[in-house]
Protein backbone atom coordinates (compact mmCIF):
# COMPACT_ATOMS: atom_id res chain seq x y z
CA UNK A 1 0.00 0.00 0.00
CA UNK A 2 1.12 3.72 -0.76
CA UNK A 3 1.36 6.24 1.40
CA UNK A 4 -1.85 8.47 1.75
CA UNK A 5 -1.77 12.35 0.81
CA UNK A 6 -1.49 12.85 4.70
CA UNK A 7 0.97 11.01 5.46
CA UNK A 8 3.71 12.27 2.78
CA UNK A 9 2.41 15.93 3.80
CA UNK A 10 3.34 15.02 8.05
CA UNK A 11 6.39 13.61 6.75
CA UNK A 12 7.45 16.86 4.54
CA UNK A 13 6.28 18.80 7.82
CA UNK A 14 8.96 17.70 9.58
CA UNK A 15 11.88 18.16 7.00
CA UNK A 16 11.67 22.18 6.44
CA UNK A 17 14.85 22.66 7.58
CA UNK A 18 16.64 20.17 4.99
CA UNK A 19 14.45 21.75 1.69
CA UNK A 20 15.79 25.35 2.89
CA UNK A 21 19.14 25.21 1.08
CA UNK A 22 19.33 26.09 -2.01
CA UNK A 23 22.81 23.59 -2.31
CA UNK A 24 22.07 21.07 -0.40
CA UNK A 25 18.12 20.93 -0.01
CA UNK A 26 17.49 18.22 -2.66
CA UNK A 27 20.55 16.28 -2.06
CA UNK A 28 18.99 12.80 -2.16
CA UNK A 29 18.23 13.85 -5.80
CA UNK A 30 21.42 13.68 -8.38
CA UNK A 31 22.21 16.84 -9.79
CA UNK A 32 19.75 18.75 -8.39
CA UNK A 33 21.89 21.99 -7.94
CA UNK A 34 22.94 21.68 -11.95
CA UNK A 35 18.91 20.91 -12.47
CA UNK A 36 18.05 23.90 -10.66
CA UNK A 37 20.04 26.43 -12.40
CA UNK A 38 19.16 24.82 -15.92
CA UNK A 39 15.22 24.68 -14.96
CA UNK A 40 15.02 28.45 -14.15
CA UNK A 41 17.18 29.68 -16.81
CA UNK A 42 15.39 27.55 -19.63
CA UNK A 43 12.19 29.12 -17.86
CA UNK A 44 13.50 32.95 -17.83
CA UNK A 45 15.01 32.16 -21.61
CA UNK A 46 11.59 30.86 -22.98
CA UNK A 47 9.53 33.27 -21.47
CA UNK A 48 11.54 36.42 -20.32
CA UNK A 49 8.39 38.78 -20.69
CA UNK A 50 7.12 36.35 -17.41
CA UNK A 51 4.98 38.57 -14.43
CA UNK A 52 3.61 35.62 -13.20
CA UNK A 53 4.68 32.09 -11.72
CA UNK A 54 3.02 29.07 -10.26
CA UNK A 55 4.98 26.78 -7.87
CA UNK A 56 3.98 23.21 -7.55
CA UNK A 57 5.29 21.42 -4.37
CA UNK A 58 7.46 24.85 -3.54
CA UNK A 59 8.85 23.00 -0.48
CA UNK A 60 10.71 25.79 1.38
CA UNK A 61 11.04 27.74 -2.32
CA UNK A 62 14.36 27.08 -3.83
CA UNK A 63 13.09 26.95 -7.21
CA UNK A 64 11.07 30.29 -6.65
CA UNK A 65 13.90 31.66 -4.95
CA UNK A 66 16.55 30.86 -7.63
CA UNK A 67 13.83 31.90 -10.09
CA UNK A 68 13.36 35.14 -8.72
CA UNK A 69 17.26 35.59 -9.77
CA UNK A 70 16.30 35.55 -13.43
CA UNK A 71 13.23 37.28 -13.45
CA UNK A 72 13.24 39.78 -10.39
CA UNK A 73 9.84 40.70 -8.80
CA UNK A 74 7.42 37.85 -10.16
CA UNK A 75 4.45 37.22 -8.87
CA UNK A 76 4.73 34.11 -7.53
CA UNK A 77 1.70 31.25 -6.12
CA UNK A 78 3.57 28.46 -4.05
CA UNK A 79 1.59 25.79 -3.79
CA UNK A 80 2.08 22.66 -1.55
CA UNK A 81 1.01 20.04 0.86
CA UNK A 82 2.80 21.43 3.91
CA UNK A 83 1.90 24.56 5.71
CA UNK A 84 5.36 24.83 7.70
CA UNK A 85 7.27 24.25 4.11
CA UNK A 86 4.83 27.53 2.72
CA UNK A 87 5.30 29.26 5.29
CA UNK A 88 9.04 29.20 5.14
CA UNK A 89 8.80 29.49 1.37
CA UNK A 90 6.34 33.04 2.19
CA UNK A 91 8.94 34.09 4.31
CA UNK A 92 12.34 33.29 2.22
CA UNK A 93 10.51 34.90 -0.88
CA UNK A 94 9.17 38.04 0.73
CA UNK A 95 12.49 39.03 1.56
CA UNK A 96 13.68 38.60 -2.15
CA UNK A 97 10.68 40.06 -3.65
CA UNK A 98 8.63 42.99 -4.20
CA UNK A 99 6.33 40.86 -6.01
CA UNK A 100 2.78 39.57 -4.99
CA UNK A 101 3.09 36.50 -3.38
CA UNK A 102 0.20 33.84 -2.91
CA UNK A 103 0.33 30.33 -0.93
CA UNK A 104 -1.73 27.39 -1.39
CA UNK A 105 -2.09 24.54 0.77
CA UNK A 106 -3.60 21.70 -1.12
CA UNK A 107 -2.39 18.90 -3.58
CA UNK A 108 -2.48 19.32 -7.12
CA UNK A 109 -4.72 17.22 -8.09
CA UNK A 110 -7.41 19.03 -6.05
CA UNK A 111 -6.20 22.46 -7.12
CA UNK A 112 -9.21 25.56 -8.61
CA UNK A 113 -7.27 27.65 -10.67
CA UNK A 114 -8.34 30.20 -12.96
CA UNK A 115 -7.03 29.59 -16.89
CA UNK A 116 -4.30 31.66 -18.09
CA UNK A 117 -3.01 32.87 -14.57
CA UNK A 118 0.59 31.86 -15.27
CA UNK A 119 2.97 32.85 -17.47
CA UNK A 120 5.70 30.13 -15.67
CA UNK A 121 4.65 26.90 -13.97
CA UNK A 122 7.73 24.74 -12.17
CA UNK A 123 7.35 21.31 -10.49
CA UNK A 124 10.31 20.14 -8.92
CA UNK A 125 10.38 16.64 -7.20
CA UNK A 126 6.67 16.70 -6.65
CA UNK A 127 5.30 14.68 -9.90
CA UNK A 128 6.40 11.52 -8.61
CA UNK A 129 3.28 11.73 -6.30
CA UNK A 130 0.67 10.89 -8.73
CA UNK A 131 -0.45 7.44 -8.90
CA UNK A 132 -2.70 6.63 -12.51
CA UNK A 133 -2.39 7.34 -15.83
CA UNK A 134 -5.62 9.38 -15.47
CA UNK A 135 -4.38 11.84 -12.67
CA UNK A 136 -0.94 12.24 -15.13
CA UNK A 137 -3.23 13.10 -17.57
CA UNK A 138 -5.35 15.51 -15.70
CA UNK A 139 -2.53 17.43 -14.40
CA UNK A 140 -0.70 17.73 -16.97
CA UNK A 141 -4.06 19.05 -18.95
CA UNK A 142 -4.67 21.49 -16.08
CA UNK A 143 -1.09 22.92 -15.84
CA UNK A 144 -1.06 23.60 -19.78
CA UNK A 145 -5.20 25.86 -19.35
CA UNK A 146 -3.48 27.70 -16.26
CA UNK A 147 -0.90 28.96 -18.89
CA UNK A 148 -1.09 32.28 -20.86
CA UNK A 149 -0.41 31.18 -24.06
CA UNK A 150 3.17 31.24 -24.91
CA UNK A 151 3.88 30.34 -21.20
CA UNK A 152 5.61 27.93 -20.57
CA UNK A 153 6.19 24.40 -18.17
CA UNK A 154 9.33 23.23 -16.08
CA UNK A 155 9.95 19.80 -14.25
CA UNK A 156 12.59 18.23 -12.27
CA UNK A 157 11.82 14.66 -11.04
CA UNK A 158 12.55 11.13 -9.98
CA UNK A 159 12.06 8.94 -13.61
CA UNK A 160 12.09 5.56 -14.48
CA UNK A 161 13.18 3.21 -17.43
CA UNK A 162 10.95 2.13 -20.11
CA UNK A 163 13.54 -1.07 -19.98
CA UNK A 164 13.17 -3.18 -16.43
CA UNK A 165 17.33 -4.07 -16.66
CA UNK A 166 18.25 -0.87 -17.74
CA UNK A 167 15.70 0.31 -14.69
CA UNK A 168 17.93 -1.91 -12.38
CA UNK A 169 21.16 -0.37 -13.66
CA UNK A 170 19.90 2.92 -12.68
CA UNK A 171 18.71 1.99 -9.25
CA UNK A 172 21.89 0.05 -8.48
CA UNK A 173 23.32 3.64 -9.49
CA UNK A 174 21.21 5.29 -7.48
CA UNK A 175 21.99 3.39 -4.09
CA UNK A 176 25.49 4.02 -4.66
CA UNK A 177 25.25 7.46 -4.53
CA UNK A 178 23.08 7.77 -1.81
CA UNK A 179 25.42 5.75 0.49
CA UNK A 180 28.17 7.98 -0.53
CA UNK A 181 26.59 11.19 0.49
CA UNK A 182 26.81 9.29 4.04
CA UNK A 183 30.73 8.36 3.49
CA UNK A 184 29.32 5.13 2.83
CA UNK A 185 29.64 1.95 5.34
CA UNK A 186 27.04 1.20 7.55
CA UNK A 187 25.50 4.50 8.05
CA UNK A 188 25.59 5.37 3.85
CA UNK A 189 23.98 2.23 3.63
CA UNK A 190 21.33 3.08 6.32
CA UNK A 191 21.02 6.08 4.80
CA UNK A 192 20.54 4.86 1.17
CA UNK A 193 17.96 1.94 2.90
CA UNK A 194 15.67 4.98 4.40
CA UNK A 195 15.43 6.85 1.17
CA UNK A 196 14.38 3.85 -1.02
CA UNK A 197 12.18 2.80 1.93
CA UNK A 198 9.89 5.87 1.52
CA UNK A 199 10.23 5.94 -2.31
CA UNK A 200 8.72 2.91 -2.21
CA UNK A 201 5.69 4.02 -0.10
CA UNK A 202 5.17 7.49 -1.36
CA UNK A 203 6.02 7.38 -5.24
CA UNK A 204 5.24 6.14 -8.55
CA UNK A 205 7.15 7.88 -11.19
CA UNK A 206 7.02 7.15 -14.86
CA UNK A 207 9.83 6.84 -17.45
CA UNK A 208 10.91 9.97 -18.91
CA UNK A 209 10.01 9.21 -22.85
CA UNK A 210 6.19 8.12 -21.17
CA UNK A 211 5.90 12.00 -19.59
CA UNK A 212 7.37 13.48 -22.79
CA UNK A 213 5.04 12.00 -24.76
CA UNK A 214 2.32 12.71 -22.60
CA UNK A 215 2.94 16.67 -22.49
CA UNK A 216 3.13 16.68 -26.45
CA UNK A 217 -0.05 14.56 -26.60
CA UNK A 218 -2.11 16.87 -23.76
CA UNK A 219 -0.95 19.86 -26.62
CA UNK A 220 2.47 21.43 -25.17
CA UNK A 221 4.90 22.69 -27.83
CA UNK A 222 8.24 22.49 -28.17
CA UNK A 223 8.79 19.63 -25.78
CA UNK A 224 12.48 19.60 -24.43
CA UNK A 225 14.54 17.63 -22.26
CA UNK A 226 16.85 19.60 -20.50
CA UNK A 227 18.91 16.99 -18.42
CA UNK A 228 18.91 13.32 -17.55
CA UNK A 229 21.63 11.59 -15.10
CA UNK A 230 19.99 7.82 -13.76
CA UNK A 231 16.72 8.43 -12.44
CA UNK A 232 16.71 12.20 -12.87
CA UNK A 233 15.23 14.31 -15.27
CA UNK A 234 14.56 17.80 -16.27
CA UNK A 235 12.59 18.10 -18.88
CA UNK A 236 9.22 21.29 -19.77
CA UNK A 237 7.26 22.42 -22.71
CA UNK A 238 5.71 25.62 -23.78
CA UNK A 239 1.80 26.58 -24.71
CA UNK A 240 1.33 27.74 -27.95
CA UNK A 241 0.84 31.70 -28.23
CA UNK A 242 -2.83 30.82 -29.77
Amino acid sequence: MKSTVEQIRLRFDRDVERFSNLETGQSATVDAPLCLELVTSVAAAVTPQAQSELDIGCGAGNYTLKMLQKIPNLNCTLMDLSRPMLDRAHQRISAASMGRIEILQTDVRQAKLNAESFDIILAAAVLHHLRTDQEWRQVFSAILRWLRPGGSFWVFDMVTQSSPVVHELMWQRYGEYLSQLKGNGETGQAYRDSVFAYIEAEDTPKPLLWQINLLSDVGFMNVEILHKNGPFAAFGGQKALS
